[in-house]
């Protein structure tokens, strides 16, 4: 009984720091220790999101379908360039460097020139957000290939398996965690990728919201777009939890057997 109290009150402790910040942020504003125009209250950044609702919904839909495309797109090309560098050593040599390459460049540069390449509708977005979103997955994935047990698989070597098999039955089981890991990181830093994209142009969504916002001065609706971003990243990443759990019962299982011994 003691410790779901403490487990529910550990749930309550961040709801009181982000309740403690919106008080503080009020306060600041209505005793005007921040002029309103460079910050705008909590009640004036709701009012505005209320009053823009179905304008940042219809915003909204055009960025989380280039998220959902590119971010897709990013986990299958990351996850197959790291079952291709753990099979072949030649390929990790060659792939990995440029790999790491990829994310020397600020993503601020290469937008434009995606844009002169691709024009100003969806493929420069989705491109962007794959070269954002597939490092995670590459460098998780490919760090839980390698880190396979070498005795299990030197077993099943020595009983005849195949790289597949070794691959399905060890490999892949043992990435998971990592792949996960990743894959949280990705969806946190997708949707970003994409209002950066829109920043730089186009037609809709949440980045030529915020552009236009901008030129007026309306800081308040993008503080609004700011909180909402950040709910939906929140958003995805509880999805991949969930989807862990799904895929990895074992684990989860365990924790609960674990905290259950605990109790007794």
């Amino acid at each position: 009984m003691r410790r779901k109290s403490a487990s529910t009150t550990n749930k309550i402790y961040p709801f009181i720091s982000i309740f403690a910040i919106l008080i503080l942020w009020e306060c600041l504003c209505v005793f005007e220790v921040v002029p309103n125009y460079m910050l705008p209250s909590p009640a004036q950044v709701v009012e505005a999101f209320v009053g823009d609702f179905w304008l940042l919904m219809s915003h909204l839909r055009v960025t989380l379908l280039e998220t959902l495309i590119g971010t897709l797109m990013g986990v299958v090309i990351g996850y197959v360039s790291a079952m291709l560098m753990d099979r072949w050593e030649p390929a990790y040599k060659a792939v990995y460097p440029i790999v790491v390459l990829t994310q020397t460049i600020p993503a601020v540069a290469i937008a434009p020139l995606l844009v002169l390449w691709f024009g100003y509708r969806m493929m420069p977005k989705v491109v962007l957000i794959i070269l954002i979103t597939f490092f995670p997955i590459v460098v998780g994935t490919l760090d839980g290939f390698r880190s396979a047990d070498k005795d299990a698989i030197n077993l099943m070597r020595s009983m005849g398996a195949t790289r597949w098999q070794i691959f399905r039955h060890i490999k892949f089981f043992n990435a998971l965690p990592n792949f996960f890991s990743g894959l949280r990181i990705t969806v946190a830093y997708a949707v970003v990728g994409a209002v950066l994209a829109e920043w730089l142009g186009g037609f809709a969504g949440l980045g030529v919201y915020m552009t236009r916002v901008k030129k007026s001065f309306a800081y308040d609706k993008m503080f609004a777009v700011i909180f909402l971003i950040s709910f939906i990243s929140l958003i995805l990443i509880w999805l991949v939890n969930v989807l862990q759990k799904k895929c990895m019962p074992w684990e989860y299982a365990e924790v609960k057997t674990r905290k259950r011994d605990e109790n007794k």
